[in-house]
């Protein structure tokens, strides 16, 4: 590479975005993988992302990361859309063509990756059941699928969103918490903001199976959910590792290289 070259640029669209780790961690991964690129954190005005998005654009930037609120607008901006992100609704992976975006939907790559490859627990052939009936749980939820799963049931506080959620997905079904009463499962993923909030999940400890995996979409503290998990004797994971996954995952749709993220993933946890 032209030594007088500038590095490609890319960012992190969200508001708030102080505290984002992305940075972080395509800084260690742009280190790891001997890419020449710069990746930085963009506060966006909650009614000026489209703007922000093609003034960064404009001014050479390469991609963007999209993350709260903004990641249904960014699925509307993109003029290409990958099939996960068209089966999401959602896109937090932007890249920047000539006059082309083009859209993509890394997170459930990234908690299917977790899970299969960091957790070594395959999903295939196992009960799974994922909290939540909103932009999360839609962004993981293709992945999900085609994991083939024995069983995959959406649960939501709101029945008629699961039931609606579950029918564009064929081989799952939907149901409100109640209906949980006596069903056991091996991966349950909370997909709803409960943990972000601190609000307990109306759940019974009965519903994780023996072995069960618990997975807590949030990371970086103790949720009510992830109580109720260990309380059960599940194995109980929060979403760092979906965090740098997808974070992978992205890196991987803009350069073409795979970075390695277990040393990341260390650095973070021991942060």
């Amino acid at each position: 590479m032209n030594s007088t070259q500038a590095p490609d640029r890319y960012a992190v669209f969200g508001n708030p975005i102080a505290h984002s780790q992305s940075p972080r961690i395509h800084a260690l991964f742009a280190a790891q993988t001997g890419q020449d690129l710069t990746y930085d954190a963009l506060l966006a005005p909650v009614d000026g992302f489209a703007g922000a998005v093609a003034a960064f654009a404009a001014a050479g930037g390469r991609g963007a990361n999209v993350t709260v609120p903004f990641k249904e607008e960014a699925f509307r901006l993109a003029g290409e859309p990958t099939a996960r992100a068209r089966a999401a609704g959602a896109v937090n992976t932007l890249s920047f063509e000539g006059a082309v975006i083009r859209g993509d939907n890394t997170d459930g790559a990234g908690l299917v990756r977790d899970i299969v490859v960091n957790l070594g627990l395959p999903i295939a052939g196992r009960r799974v059941l994922l909290l939540g009936a909103g932009g999360a749980a839609r962004g993981v939820l293709l992945p999900l699928v085609n994991e083939t799963p024995s069983r995959l049931v959406i649960a939501n506080r709101s029945e008629d969103k699961a039931l609606q959620l579950a029918a564009n997905f064929p081989g799952t079904t939907g149901c409100g918490f109640a209906a949980l009463a006596g069903q056991r499962f091996d991966i349950v993923v909370n997909a709803t903001s409960a943990g972000l909030t601190g609000s307990a999940l109306p759940l019974d400890d009965s519903l994780f199976a023996s072995g069960c995996l618990a997975y807590e979409m949030v990371y970086g503290k103790q949720t009510p959910f992830m109580a109720l998990a260990l309380l059960a004797g599940a194995t109980v994971v929060d979403g760092l590792g979906m965090l740098v996954e997808q974070a992978a995952e992205a890196f991987f749709v803009w350069r073409g290289v795979r970075p390695q993220t277990a040393p990341v993933l260390q650095l973070l946890r021991q942060a």
